[in-house]
């Protein structure tokens, strides 16, 4: 039985940290492979396989200037990641929000304290 390809998504691809590295260095603009390899100080081979995995998930593009092979940011490809990621952001700010509630709620109550003459109940 065939094993099913760990890098067949978005998520699996970016899960290698070395990929989300060169999506970083992409972030700045089109590069050949050897800048990424300048970039990154790691062998020109394991940026070559990472390309081609980041190429298959549609997270970057590839196009050829004579011999050299020229790569660029697929924003769209990263769009499965936002979606998934805004779930949770919306998550966050609403318990953040809550916090700042309780937070003013407790200021206003030491406000209270603090103006009420001393001795009084």
């Amino acid at each position: 039985m065939a094993r099913a390809s760990t890098t067949s998504d978005v998520f699996n691809a970016i899960a290698e940290p070395h990929r989300r590295d060169i999506l970083d260095v992409l972030v700045g603009g089109e590069r050949p492979v050897g800048a990424i390899v300048d970039d990154l100080a790691i062998s020109q081979p394991q940026v070559s396989k990472h390309l081609r995995v980041l190429s298959e998930v549609g997270l970057v593009r590839c196009r050829a200037v004579g011999r050299r092979r020229l790569y660029q940011l697929n924003p769209a490809g990263l769009r499965p990641l936002h979606d998934w990621v805004t779930k949770y952001e919306l998550l966050w700010n609403e318990r953040l929000d809550r916090l700042d509630d309780y937070l003013s709620a407790l200021q206003r109550q030491e406000g209270k304290q603090d103006r009420q003459p001393k001795g009084a109940p």
